[in-house]
């Protein structure tokens, strides 16, 4: 059976992106971008909020047709571009990009059904609309969250208001050279 993965950067007082939505407060570099990678190969699907999907939507594609992309940049986009994306919003009506699932309604049987398939873990990336949708419904398995070391003090946040206490066993975890702790957790059974 498939893991429901989250796969998230935050603040060290637990935002995903600042007041603004923004996101650079995270020390992007070639150390976090291999890391990514790594991330990518236990990936069958990828799984967006909306929002994060039309961000993704508009930017990935385009990767494709620029002569001077990066290699890193280009393996990216055709992956993206062949992998069964799932996109998860109660108001889009239909998804533009290739080979994308829409779940609109009834997303705890819709995410169970998946998770039965064979093949590599769905992975949540970022989108913390949808993963305080799914966090809200018992569905994600484990936490894979880069520790960036900023306060922002405010922002959007997966983890705040009503959600239940939930315990995580630590799998694992690294300190990479900007400060990023990249830890992985399991929900403790």
């Amino acid at each position: 059976m498939r893991k429901l993965v989250l796969f998230m950067h935050v603040s060290l007082d637990g935002y995903a992106s600042d007041s603004n939505g923004g996101l650079d407060w995270i020390p992007y570099n070639e150390e976090l971008e291999k890391y990514a990678e790594e991330v990518v190969t236990e990936v069958g699907s990828p799984v967006y909020g909306r929002t994060t999907y039309r961000m993704m939507e508009s930017y990935w594609p385009e990767v494709l047709k620029d002569p001077n992309g990066s290699r890193h940049d280009i393996e990216h986009a055709e992956w993206l571009q062949d992998v069964k994306k799932i996109v998860i919003s109660s108001t889009m009506d239909k998804p533009e990009w290739n080979n994308t699932m829409l779940i609109k309604d009834n997303i705890a049987e819709e995410i169970k059904a998946l998770k039965e398939q064979p093949g590599k873990n769905l992975v949540i990336f970022g989108s913390p609309g949808a993963a305080k949708t799914l966090l809200d419904l018992g569905l994600i398995d484990e936490f894979l969250l880069t520790i960036c070391p900023v306060v922002l003090g405010s922002g959007k946040s997966v983890f705040d208001g009503g959600i239940e206490k939930i315990r995580l066993k630590l799998l694992s975890s690294r300190t990479l050279k900007s400060g990023i702790i990249a830890t992985r957790y399991e929900l403790e059974k």
